[in-house]
């Protein structure tokens, strides 16, 4: 029997430092809202559906706007996220069969390709537990609270962490569900959530440099590049 993979695509944030009034998954990049490009990506993957997560009040605009315009066939649900990414996680978890895999996503990483969706779903299947990233380029430095470096760690173990986050859809619904038992609010992705409340390890899987976040303006820019440089590939 085929085991069910489902994607959590999450487009709830406020997006503060892009210093617009309009949310940035819902911003224009080259000629499309940005949020289309990782539903496109889903879309041309093998997972079987995708649930969609907004900001309260937004539902129908992006039914109108992202689903029907763009007519995705795999979008089982759309609802409404929470105040903090993970309530959103934990709110599409448990609107969601316990059964098979689940693909967490950042609508953001706009750049995500079907073929890393590809990779992840295998990696998935085979480790139970998986989190996309790739080895960071740049030093790190552990700074105190006046802004004074305390330590530099090795950087052969320090990894720049993406999306998507990849597990066995039960374990962490169950870790996720301890975690918001123990009001916990420090954890910043699921895959901290697993580390902390789980029943197994976490392992990096490399993603690409070219999964990155639109976070900042500038972030947009880049996006055009990326997307310009794909094109002329084909």
């Amino acid at each position: 029997m085929k085991e069910k993979v489902t994607a959590i695509v999450l487009a709830a944030g406020k997006g503060s430092r892009m210093h617009s009034k309009i949310q940035k998954q819902y911003m224009t990049l080259l000629d499309r809202p940005v949020i289309t490009y990782a539903l496109e990506a889903f879309e041309k993957s093998s997972v079987d559906e995708i649930i969609l997560v907004v900001a309260p009040g937004e539902i129908e605009y992006a039914q109108e706007n992202i689903l029907d315009r763009y007519d995705y066939k795999k979008v089982s649900g759309i609802i409404t996220g929470g105040a903090e990414r993970y309530d959103s996680v934990y709110k599409a978890l448990c609107s969601m069969p316990e059964e098979g895999y689940v693909l967490i996503h950042d609508g953001a990483r706009a750049f995500i390709t079907p073929e890393l969706i590809e990779f992840c779903i295998e990696q998935v299947k085979k480790d139970k537990s998986c989190v996309m990233g790739m080895p960071v380029k740049d030093t790190i430095k552990i700074v105190d609270e006046d802004r004074y470096a305390v330590s530099t760690p090795p950087r052969s173990t320090m990894w720049q962490i993406q999306t998507p986050q990849c597990f066995v859809t039960a374990e962490i619904r169950e870790a996720y569900q301890k975690m918001m038992e123990a009001g916990d609010d420090s954890v910043t992705d699921d895959g901290m959530v697993m580390e902390t409340y789980g029943i197994r390890g976490v392992r990096m899987i490399k993603g690409s440099y070219e999964n990155m976040k639109i976070t900042t303006p500038e972030d947009m820019l880049l996006g055009e590049a990326i997307l310009k440089g794909r094109s002329t590939e084909r």
